[in-house]
């Protein structure tokens, strides 16, 4: 992707995130507005100052979410793959990563340590989806996910609870992962399948 195709897509979801918190903002205050007068005038103030429903708002919003959550889900297959060039990819050069007490401060540091440890623990794992958040901003994306992965190490089979999470940050090479924070635990009797 060229340049000013970038720029221009970065834009496009700066205006997106700003119309949507715009909305979201208009929508929280006719949320608490004591009548239905206050209420009429706060969504025709969104809709004049945005000059979009919150309809539109609201499916802008779900898409630019949605195609967060596909950076996740891709950043997810390629560690799981063990393409750890296309992961590097997802990563900014000085992200955050923290898991178990330990940290890699940076892109590189991370694909040339834990990276490849990681993708051969997932690579046979089997991960289950449980639950996941999303939270926009201007310039940042946080998503948490919590998984249950079942996979064979340390001489045999384990079940774990995994919490996740991401923040992507609007960087000069683009929406890019700036923070990783991993934590698991084992899955106790019982609580697998939520």
């Amino acid at each position: 992707m060229n340049t000013d195709a970038r720029h221009a897509r970065r834009t496009r979801l700066r205006q997106l995130t700003t119309l949507g918190l715009g909305g979201l903002l208009a929508l929280g205050l006719s949320a608490h507005a004591h009548d239905g007068a206050a209420a009429a005038a706060a969504e025709a103030q969104a809709s004049t100052s945005t000059g979009t429903t919150h309809t539109e708002i609201d499916g802008r919003q779900a898409a630019m979410r949605q195609s967060f959550v596909a950076v996740a889900d891709a950043f997810s297959d390629a560690l799981k793959t063990g393409d750890l060039e296309r992961v590097g990819d997802f990563l900014a050069e000085d992200v955050l990563i923290l898991e178990s007490g330990g940290s890699e401060r940076t892109r590189e540091a991370y694909l040339r340590g834990h990276a490849g440890h990681d993708a051969a623990f997932l690579k046979e794992a089997q991960v289950r989806l449980l639950h996941r958040t999303v939270r926009t901003s201007e310039h940042m994306v946080w998503i948490g996910s919590e998984r249950e992965i079942h996979a064979t190490g340390d001489g045999g089979p384990m079940a774990l609870l995994s919490s996740e999470t991401l923040v992507l940050g609007d960087t000069p090479k683009g929406w890019k992962i700036v923070h990783i924070h991993w934590s698991s635990r084992p899955l106790k009797a019982g609580e697998g399948n939520r």
